[in-house]
Formats: structure tokens, C-alpha cells, sequence
């Protein structure tokens, strides 16, 4: 079977090391850009990630690379704790949360990919049209060299929140859906906070800061810190996730957020490079699956990063896809009941997403006591602030026993 995957990213990549566990052998990875430069700032891969990492034989690599973070905090803008909970193996999860650089993880996986299945990464091609041809698919791609043409029995969309598949397969969808906050992302190399392996989300629906670190201490005992910065904006910048801005403005912004637990305005201004782009995500659809076409991780599902679950909801979605291929003779049928397990899920987290996912806490502490409080038990009851860290992990597939209890994804082709 050949299959072609659209996107080098860390969905794309995923599933190659997915398909190639599975038994597959005729896997190619077309990438747009000229070269896999590991970009980007912090991401956090949660438990239901990690298990689906190990099981592929890559969670120690990748733990080598990050940190794992004990406890999660919430905080008010004030600086007044509203809610902490333990994250990873001391939450009682089999496996542990990981943050690492987004960019040094995807850097892993194409190391993985070329160790594993060889010279299957193309650069600098550019998927422009697809057509059936019977039991094949055909794909149109642009490259340095001028066009080609090559088949697939297989054809799997990876290629991110822009993705051309995603537009040819759905041509009347809109684009990016902007949530009207504008985000700062950055990594600065400061001294840590709190215990040091503590992820804390402060703020509320107007104006948010979000830090963890993602290396572990340097000699003199500071950390590489990824944080983000968020405030409601009247006019949304482009969705260009590496376009650099001054730091100044954003430092100022956040002038008065200095807690006797932490420094915003100092992180900010630490930091090597400022990046700004737009909460977006992409609206559901009725459908990923077409024939020998689908749709994997951003292309298929983008939502706001509430809850850190972009990148491990896409890795799960490579593993998914290559169970069904493995254990279903036929393609078609395979893609579409990967189609009709991932999809509706995934579009309920988007919603949930947008409702803000586990950090609506932060607003419900501000709408209800903006000038702040004594008791946080006074204003939100302890039973809410559990259920609504429950009700995510819930949805997003890595409650602990939920997560412990599902049947692995790990097959070959023709075991079942």
C-alpha cells in the first residue's frame, strides 16, 4: 500500500513512525518548505501522548529532550491561587506529562522517521490539486524542480491550520476563526518559579499569562521558560505563527503582574524572541475521510491551545489511522472508520475549547469575585473546580483509569 503523507510536522511525522510500526513499508512524507528548521516555542505532551510515544519506543528520547511538570496551578490576575492539581505520574498516570520545545520534538521524530524508514521525507513539495483514478489517488505537487505527479493509495493530510488538502476536500469552509485574543508567545532563560516544575495559568477571558519551563536548571540554576502572553484585541494580526514583534509593548502590557511568586513583566523582557499570532481555530466538519483521502491532526481539528492538547491529539490521530489501516483490508473502509472514531470527538473538545476548557476557572473566579477573595472555596465550590478538570481530561481521552483501561493501538497488518 502506498501512502502518502502531507506535512512534516509532528502529526505528519507521527503517523509515518505509526504506519511503519504497524507493518506498513511504502510510506512518503511530502513537506512544503525546503527545510524541517524545528521552529516554534513550549508545548505540553499529556499522558494519553506519552503512552502512545512509549508504546512506539520513542518516550525516552523525547523525556531527555523536556520536563515533566508535577503540578498545574491556576491563578487570579492578582496573583491569588485559585486551583492546583498534580500533573503527570504523581496524578496517578502510567505514564508522565512531558513540555518540551516544539521545535526539538519535531527535530526527534524526523531523526526517528529517518532511522526507522529511510529517505522518505521529501522537501519542497507542495501539494497543489488531487484527483481519483480509479483505485489510485493522483497528487499534483509543486517542487524546486517544477511539477510532479505521483500515486497514492493512501493520501493523509497533515499539513497544518493552512492545509491545501483540507480546502480541496472542503472548498466552501472558511478559514481561521479567530477567538479575539492575540497571544505572545516566547522562551527566556530566567530563574524558576515556585517549586520549579510547577505549569501556572493566570488571568482571565480578557488578559491571561501562562508559563512552565522546559529545560531543567543550567549551572547557574536557570531555566528555559516558555511562557505566553494573552489580551483581548480589537483587530486580529495574521496568522503568521513566526512573525516577531518588539517586546517593549507587550512588557508594558503586563507592567503590574509582579507577585512576590513571579516576575511577568521581567520573563517578558527576557525573552530572546517575541512571537504574535491569533487564538484561532478552524470550525468543525461533517467529514475527514473521502475515498483514499484524509485528514490528520491541525488540518483536520485546529483548536485553541486551552488545555494543551493540540500536538497529543494529533499524534493520537497517526496512531488511530494506522490501527485501522492495519486491521481493515480495505482503505476506504479503514479511513472512514478512523473518521467516524476521531472526528466527533474532537470536534466536541473544539466546542469545549471555546468555552474555555479547564482554564475557565480563571473566569469564573474573576466574574464572580473581581476584586478578589479570602476563601476560593467562597466563591467557587471545590466539587466545580474538580469537575471541570475532570470533565476535560474526560473529553480529551486522558482521565487516568480511562486512559489506563483502553485497548492499545499498537497492531500489525493482518494480525486481527
Amino acid at each position: 500500500m502506498r501512502i502518502a503523507i502531507l506535512g512534516g510536522g509532528i502529526g505528519g511525522l507521527a503517523a509515518a513512525l505509526s504506519l511503519d510500526a504497524a507493518g506498513f513499508r511504502d510510506i512518503t512524507v511530502y513537506e512544503r518548505t525546503p527545510q524541517i528548521r524545528g521552529l516554534g516555542v513550549g508545548i505540553n505532551l499529556l499522558p494519553h501522548a506519552l503512552r502512545e510515544l512509549t508504546e512506539l519506543g520513542l518516550a525516552d528520547r523525547i523525556e531527555r529532550i523536556g520536563v515533566a511538570p508535577r503540578t498545574l496551578s491556576y491563578y487570579t490576575r492578582r496573583g491569588q491561587r485559585i486551583w492546583t492539581e498534580p500533573r503527570g505520574i504523581g496524578a496517578g498516570y502510567d505514564w508522565p506529562q512531558v513540555s518540551v520545545h516544539r521545535g526539538r520534538l519535531q527535530l526527534e521524530l524526523l531523526a526517528a522517521v529517518r532511522e526507522r524508514l529511510g529517505d522518505v521525507v521529501r522537501l519542497d513539495h507542495q501539494l497543489v490539486g488531487l484527483r481519483s483514478a480509479g483505485d489510485v489517488e493522483k497528487l499534483q505537487l509543486v517542487t524546486a524542480g517544477g511539477p510532479v505527479e505521483v500515486d497514492a493509495d493512501v493520501v493523509i493530510g497533515a499539513d497544518g491550520i493552512h492545509s491545501t488538502l483540507r480546502r480541496i476536500l472542503h472548498p466552501g469552509q472558511p478559514g481561521p476563526q479567530w477567538s479575539g485574543l492575540t497571544l505572545w508567545r516566547g522562551t527566556a532563560r530566567v530563574k524558576p518559579f515556585l517549586d520549579g516544575s510547577t505549569m501556572i495559568m493566570a488571568g482571565d477571558g480578557e488578559k491571561r499569562f501562562v508559563a512552565y519551563p522546559i529545560s531543567p536548571p543550567d549551572e547557574s540554576g536557570r531555566v528555559v521558560l516558555n511562557f505566553i502572553a494573552e489580551q483581548r484585541a480589537a483587530g486580529q494580526p495574521g496568522v503568521d505563527w513566526n512573525r516577531s514583534v518588539p517586546r517593549e509593548p507587550i512588557v508594558e502590557l503586563f507592567r503590574d503582574w509582579t507577585f512576590d511568586w513571579i516576575d511577568v513583566p521581567g520573563i517578558i523582557a527576557a525573552s530572546d524572541e517575541l512571537l504574535e499570532y491569533p487564538m484561532v481555530d478552524l470550525d468543525p466538519v461533517d467529514r475527514w475521510s473521502f475515498g483514499r483521502a484524509t485528514l490528520l491532526g491541525d488540518a483536520a481539528h485546529a483548536m485553541y491551545p486551552n488545555g494543551s492538547n493540540g500536538a497529543s491529539q494529533a499524534i493520537i490521530d497517526g496512531r488511530v489511522l494506522a490501527f485501522h489501516l492495519a486491521t481493515e483490508p480495505d482503505p476506504i473502509a479503514a479511513l472512514a472508520r478512523y473518521d467516524e472514531v476521531r472526528r466527533p470527538a474532537m470536534a466536541a473538545l473544539l466546542h469545549g475549547n471555546r468555552g474555555g476548557g479547564p482554564e475557565r476557572v480563571m473566569q469564573l473566579a474573576y466574574e464572580r469575585a473581581p476584586g478578589g477573595f479570602d476563601r476560593i472555596e467562597d466563591v467557587i465550590p471545590h466539587d466545580e473546580l474538580v469537575e471541570a478538570a475532570t470533565s476535560f481530561k474526560r473529553a480529551a481521552g486522558f482521565e487516568p483509569s480511562q486512559l489506563s483501561a483502553r485497548e492499545s493501538y499498537s497492531v500489525r497488518v493482518g494480525t486481527r
